[in-house]
């Protein structure tokens, strides 16, 4: 069974997801950061694939993608790293990176390399649905990964629909139609649409992102969805503690303070 299933299987709420860009701080830092947030109790990790135009991401998770391209990493670079990470972790990992780095690399070669690594699933943002149907469903269901999709505020009901029908894992709930970056609070117009989505009993779990930095917003996230996913605020925390664990450390106690 795929960890991403089993995950959702075994548990049902409060799933907590990670985002973190491969190669930040450091080059080497990958692996550290995947054993980090394991040992914390963090139960599925998104690991950002760098890119040069990331059109979704906001300014802390573009400066870490630049520094991680500086740095000097690539797919072939990230597939290197984490060839062995299934003798340290068993929680699901999910590759997120822009199309334009993955054609370059080979759809197929990516499938099999991620496999072959024991990556679970893939966050493709700007994969087009109807070419995910025709080209790359079938691949990524040949090497056992999903390929997760993302819904916002102004995805119709009728596509929405269409997504649970034809994808697996998770959707990914985008909770506003702007770029990713930590908030405080959600709006009642967030809010407003997590209930809406909730209410259409979709076959798929679904996971809240872009925003999630604290336990207001965690908890918020979880009570119209299965969890959520924390990236931007993981990140700065990266960039401002001494150490991984200290990072990670300060992430758990923002959400969880008691």
């Amino acid at each position: 069974m795929n960890r991403i299933d089993k995950l959702f299987k075994e548990k049902k709420n409060n799933v907590l997801s990670v985002y973190f860009t491969a190669g930040y701080p450091a080059l080497d830092d990958t692996v550290k950061v995947i054993q980090a947030l394991e040992k914390r109790g963090v139960d599925m990790l998104e690991i950002g694939v760098p890119f040069s135009d990331p059109m979704a991401d906001g300014p802390v998770i573009q400066a870490s993608g630049a520094e991680a391209l500086k740095n000097g990493m690539s797919l072939k670079v990230l597939f290197d790293q984490l060839v062995d990470i299934r003798q340290t972790a068993s929680i699901p990992l999910v590759l997120m990176s822009y199309l334009n780095p993955i054609i370059q690399f080979g759809f197929e070669n990516y499938c099999k390399a991620a496999a072959q690594c024991g990556v679970d699933g893939f966050i493709i943002p700007d994969l087009p649905f109807a070419e995910y149907m025709e080209s790359y469903k079938p691949v990524a269901e040949k090497y056992g990964l999903h390929v997760i999709m993302l819904i916002t505020p102004e995805t119709s009901e009728e596509r929405i629909r269409m997504i649970d029908q034809h994808t697996s894992g998770f959707i990914y709930m985008v909770s506003s139609a702007s770029v990713t970056g930590a908030r405080s609070a959600f709006s009642d117009e967030n809010l407003a649409y997590f209930r809406r989505v909730n209410a259409m009993q979709l076959k798929n779990p679904r996971l809240i992102g872009f925003g999630i930095s604290n336990r207001e917003t965690f908890d918020a996230a979880c009570r119209e969805a299965s969890g959520a996913i924390i990236g931007s605020k993981f990140i700065s925390l990266l960039e401002s503690e001494k150490s991984i664990d200290d990072a990670v450390t300060k992430l758990i106690i923002a959400i969880d303070p008691q």
